[in-house]
């Protein structure tokens, strides 16, 4: 019943959210259980011109099983003629006495992070973006294999705000 409620929740805030008349493109996918660190979130668009400029930003959503105050990920920005821009992307997701730093008034948070600032997509076509998560324990080599307390990864993408 909690996962039907919260699913009409953020049904709504997308509904609200799909208003801003700046909004190009935004979605969101769930992760069931935990994000396997091999597990890559894609997301494909088509820009709708390529000389305007955008934002771009990767929303989170977590809840109290996410047991560390940072998130580490790599985003891959792929274009129709095959180049890839990848970034990797570090995150505070909590303030130093574990307050996280989402928006939210139940245990599950929001978090909508900056990506990309004024990007162009110069080439029409479908774009993707891949996020997958980096994360490691401190003092350990090996990455994070089931990162848990990450419920959903969106992206939106803006046109920028007239001054």
């Amino acid at each position: 019943m909690d996962k039907i409620i919260r699913s009409f929740f953020w049904t709504g805030c997308m509904f609200l959210l799909s208003c801003n008349s700046n909004n190009v493109y935004s979605d969101y996918q769930a992760l069931h259980n935990a994000w396997d660190k091999d597990e890559s979130v894609d997301f494909t668009f088509r820009p709708p011109d390529t000389v305007q400029p955008y934002n771009m930003f990767i929303h989170l959503r977590n809840d109290e099983n996410y047991k560390f105050s940072n998130l580490f990920l790599i985003v891959n920005l792929n274009f129709p003629d095959g180049k890839v821009i990848a970034d990797t992307l570090e995150y505070k997701m909590a303030r130093p006495d574990g307050e996280w730093l989402g928006q939210g008034f139940t245990e599950l948070k929001e978090s909508k992070l900056w990506y990309k600032e004024n990007v162009v997509f110069p080439a029409s076509g479908n774009y993707t973006v891949a996020i997958k998560h980096a994360m490691r324990k401190v003092g350990e080599v090996e990455g994070v294999g089931e990162l848990e307390g990450i419920t959903d990864v969106g992206i939106e993408i803006d046109k920028p705000d007239k001054k």
